[in-house]
């Protein structure tokens, strides 16, 4: 498998509410209202990845794993590459339940969204703690 490694924090504004999607961001604040965001201050966005995993992203037959870990607290997500994907946003990086691609998006048909993660979780994140999201992928 080949992946990547994003690191990221967590923010008080952080609820993980959104039933279909999780992002994570460059931008340095958010409001409550962006309820998908379960990780700031990010040091790569989908740009940012490296050419060999953008292009097994770019498979529709690509399987995408993505391991968020916060202290000792580890989740697995799993979803799908697409042929529609550019993997060009320059400051976020989003994970989609549905197959809708933009340049922001990482993979679709993902198995969970930001409101099914453990809650746990999620108030580590509302406390500032670090989260390490690693991206697998295969196909």
């Amino acid at each position: 498998m080949i992946y990547e490694v994003i690191a990221a924090k967590g923010h008080p504004n952080i609820t993980g509410r959104h039933r279909t999607t999780f992002q994570v961001t460059k931008d340095h604040f958010i409001s409550k209202r962006d309820d998908c965001v379960i990780g700031i201050s990010a040091d790569k966005a989908m740009r940012d990845f490296s050419n060999r995993v953008k292009r097994i992203l770019q498979n529709d037959d690509a399987l995408v794993y993505v391991t968020m870990c916060v202290g000792e607290i580890e989740e697995v997500v799993t979803g799908h590459g697409s042929s529609n994907l550019t993997c060009s946003s320059d400051q976020d990086a989003v994970a989609r339940k549905s197959g809708f691609t933009s340049d922001r998006t990482l993979m679709i048909k993902a198995d969970r969204g930001a409101a099914d993660l453990s809650r746990r979780l999620i108030e580590r994140l509302k406390k500032s703690e670090d989260i390490t999201i690693c991206v697998e992928v295969d196909f």
